[in-house]
């Protein structure tokens, strides 16, 4: 197995027999949380490393245009995002990003669909990082009328 597949799969959370993105979802959240722990400023370039990183090992792998369902490197990106949203680790808190996160990568509307059928690495993580972005959207809002 070379580097990217290792990469690009998550460890090896991506060859999990069951919903291997809702694993590579977990792997995410529990690396965010640790990051977010440490600070913001270290959650955010985590996201940015494993962002490149991803987009760099993916484009390495020679069936990556067919977005297969053992790469999870774009989970773990995408459910970073919606921690930035939190103050502090939080058990609700982080519930509650997974459960938005993996609803809108699930659900795939509107700008995480257009991303989602682009046959390149930009769309294998483009996908997972909109779908972050609205989860922290959707969290941010939710500040206004509770604290996470």
């Amino acid at each position: 197995m070379n580097p990217w597949t290792i990469l690009s799969s998550g460890l090896g959370a991506g060859y999990a027999p069951k919903a291997p993105g809702t694993f590579g979802s977990l792997v995410g959240l529990a690396l965010g949380c640790l990051l977010l722990h440490l600070g913001h400023l270290p959650l955010l370039f985590g996201i940015v490393a494993v962002t490149a990183l991803g987009i760099y090992a993916v484009g390495r792998l020679p069936d990556a245009n067919a977005d297969p369902k053992w790469v999870v490197i774009d989970e773990i990106a995408g459910q970073m995002i919606p921690l930035l949203a939190l103050y502090d680790v939080s058990v609700w808190g982080a519930l509650l990003s997974f459960a938005l996160f993996r609803l809108f990568d699930i659900w795939k509307i509107g700008p995480v669909g257009w991303a989602d059928k682009r046959a390149d690495e930009y769309g294998i993580m483009g996908d997972d990082i909109i779908a972050g972005l609205m989860a922290w959207l959707v969290m941010l809002a939710l500040h206004l009328v509770s604290p996470l």
